[in-house]
């Protein structure tokens, strides 16, 4: 049996006590500490030592057992699981002084948990001994299970623990198909560089949730090059999620302090920081009422100086403000350039007219040829919900053959259907599903299920068509020698980026109504360069995968009715006879 699979069957004693959802909460902590403590073994009286010397002194002790320690933590208890098992009246106390005694980032992720809370409901269940009993005969020493070994091991107990609780799982844990899927398409364009020795490259996910993407990132980068070094950072809002990012981070030998805690759209915690590669899953249809003030002050106050200059999107959905504040995170592309993976719904797409902040933030991505990339998901794919999703990849340093093109691939027909649903997830990708959509994805050529476009190709100016005011009789209404408009026959027309407005007019507009014109109104020009119609940017994504069926014959139709109609003329003359 497994490590992993031993340690989850830790589970077999929280049966009755606990709820199958809450398992996690219980094993991962407690997972974490006996990770700790086996790393810690070897330097650990060498640092209860250093600490007994200096504790007296008045002095900041941190550097010096961080020193001893030879870790990034410590801990200076002379408590082991092992030794708490000694004194089992006073389990419950000693296994608290215990953590405790680990230094404050550790500590700090035992507190997310509300570790103490465990410890008492624990203990009130008599289930405390027993549990910390259990964790004594695993053997996660280093010598044992190697840091990347223990990433995965831990990475399959938060699957598993996220997995059991579906019903709220989709909110910080993103299924490991689609976490492969984006990685490998973020990554894959990079194959030749990443695989030069010693490289060392940074990736960011500010909606970390329980670090999947991260860990993903980090896993793909060790299967290309074991010698490259990846950098990960991250930011959580939830406290549970944090805690569980924080201890896969530091399970891996990564440096925790790049793992930080609080809403990113109202209080970046690495506000001057950039990155090769970003991922993220931010929550889908969320309102950002709560931060709205702080948002829109950046906005204002900032312009493109912060990270929401090119406009804000409806408080009813922020999944937007993220795009911008991962487009803000971009190295510039004589540094290098960045390239950024982010699964968002349909509604980032088209939400929003000509003008809108959703329009402006479209415009702002396309105009400055940010946007390699968009791929529709099969529906049900997430935990808690089974709409649509599209994977939007970004980067400021395109290749030659895909600058101001963008690249649309519709992989909503592959997923293959589950044995069991997880929540609201009843599709999953295969290991070849996802090598194909790469696949497409790199060859970068026209077919059924992939499209390239001009990044003008979705831009378009909203004209605004206007019509005299008349009389009953039909007759025109002058004003001073003027016409009158009449404000209720106004009309909107949107002409394509690429073609001229009066042609588009002329043909379109005027056979229908001879007497409309262009407006020229001030109102009715965009505010970016004058021009008659305000610029809009929407993607159709279905418009384009549309396949026209056409309609039966009335001949294929009127034969199906005779057919019909003859059928139930029999089963009457049945009933009648």
């Amino acid at each position: 049996m497994s490590i992993s699979a031993l340690i989850w069957s830790t589970a077999d004693l929280l049966r009755g006590d606990y709820k199958q959802s809450d398992y996690g909460r219980v094993i991962l902590p407690f997972t974490l500490l006996r990770r700790l403590e086996c790393v810690l073994d070897a330097t650990r009286d060498a640092v209860i030592a250093e600490y007994e010397a200096r504790k007296n002194l008045g002095i900041p002790l941190e550097q010096f057992l961080i020193r001893k320690s030879n870790n990034s933590f410590y801990n200076t208890s002379t408590f082991t699981l092992q030794k708490l098992l000694a004194d089992s009246n006073n389990i419950a106390d000693n296994l608290e002084s215990y953590i405790n005694n680990f230094s404050a980032n550790a500590r700090e992720i035992f507190e997310k948990y509300e570790f103490t809370k465990l410890i008492e409901k624990l203990n009130e269940n008599n289930l405390l001994y027993l549990i910390v009993e259990k964790f004594c005969t695993f053997d996660l020493s280093p010598e044992s299970v190697s840091n990347h070994e223990m990433g995965l091991m831990f990475e399959e107990l938060i699957r598993k623990f996220s997995e059991a609780s579906n019903e709220t799982a989709g909110e910080h844990f993103t299924p490991r198909d689609i976490v492969r899927l984006t990685t490998s398409l973020l990554f894959t364009l990079d194959d030749a560089l990443l695989t030069k020795s010693g490289v060392v490259r940074s990736l960011y996910d500010p909606t970390a949730g329980t670090g999947g993407f991260l860990s993903s990132g980090s896993e793909y980068i060790h299967e290309l090059n074991p010698d490259a070094t990846l950098v990960t950072f991250g930011q959580e809002l939830n406290p549970e999620s944090y805690a569980i990012c924080k201890a896969d981070m530091m399970i891996k030998g990564q440096d925790v302090s790049n793992i930080k805690y609080g809403n990113t759209l109202s209080d970046d915690q690495l506000p001057h920081q950039k990155f090769d590669y970003m991922l993220s899953n931010p929550p889908f249809g969320v309102e950002w009422k709560k931060v709205q003030k702080v948002v829109t002050d950046e906005h204002i106050q900032k312009g493109y100086a912060g990270r929401f200059g090119p406009g804000l999107p409806r408080v009813s959905d922020g999944s937007l403000l993220f795009l911008l504040h991962l487009i803000s995170k971009m190295r510039p592309k004589e540094e290098g350039g960045s390239r950024i993976g982010i699964i968002l719904n349909g509604s980032p797409l088209f939400t929003g007219s000509a003008g809108s902040g959703e329009s402006e933030i479209r415009r702002y991505i396309l105009e400055n040829d940010l946007l390699e990339a968009i791929v529709a998901m099969p529906t049900d794919m997430f935990f808690n919900t089974g709409i649509s999703t599209y994977i939007w990849i970004l980067s400021n340093h395109k290749e030659g053959h895909r600058r101001n093109k963008v690249q649309l691939i519709n992989a909503s027909s592959m997923g293959e259907s589950m044995r069991k649903s997880l929540g609201s997830k009843r599709k999953q990708l295969s290991d070849e599903q996802i090598i194909e959509i790469v696949k497409i994805y790199g060859e970068f050529e026209e077919s059924k299920v992939s499209k390239i476009f001009n990044t003008t190709d979705f831009g378009y100016r909203r004209i605004t068509v206007e019509r005299p005011l008349k009389d009953e009789n039909g007759k025109v209404i002058l004003v001073k020698g003027k016409l009158k408009i009449d404000t209720d026959a106004r009309d909107n027309e949107n002409v394509p980026l690429n073609e001229d407005i009066k042609a588009y007019f002329k043909r379109e507009v005027l056979p229908h109504v001879s007497d409309a014109w262009i407006s020229e109104d001030k109102k009715h020009c965009d505010t970016k360069d004058g021009k008659i119609g305000i610029v809009g940017y929407e993607i159709p994504f279905n418009r384009h995968f549309y396949e026209y069926t056409p309609p039966r014959s009335l001949e294929e139709i009127d034969s199906e009715l005779d057919a019909l109609t003859k059928e139930i003329m029999e089963l009457l003359q049945e009933v009648h006879s």
